[in-house]
């Protein structure tokens, strides 16, 4: 399949959006899942573009998307408003 990783980068994110938004008390999972594509899109962008360590024919920039992806959504969880 040639579009495997990409499918498995976008299957990740939301699996890591669900799954923060499944241990944070179900707040809304639009929201989880809108934070964890930014940050998997993030990722990817300094892998690929800005530190050169991958290219889209490889599989170590789904590795940085995740990490983009889990790093947003810590952010996002320590940084919201809890009124």
């Amino acid at each position: 399949m040639q579009y495997a990783d990409i499918v498995t980068a976008v299957v990740a994110a939301f699996a890591l959006a669900w799954l923060a938004d499944l241990l944070t008390g179900r707040r809304g999972l639009f929201a989880t899942s809108l934070v964890a594509a930014t940050g998997a899109v993030a990722g990817w962008f300094l892998a690929v573009r800005v530190f050169g360590v991958s290219t889209m024919d490889e599989w170590g920039w789904v590795l940085w998307s995740m990490i983009g992806s889990a790093v947003a959504l810590v952010a996002f969880f320590l940084f919201r408003s809890k009124r």
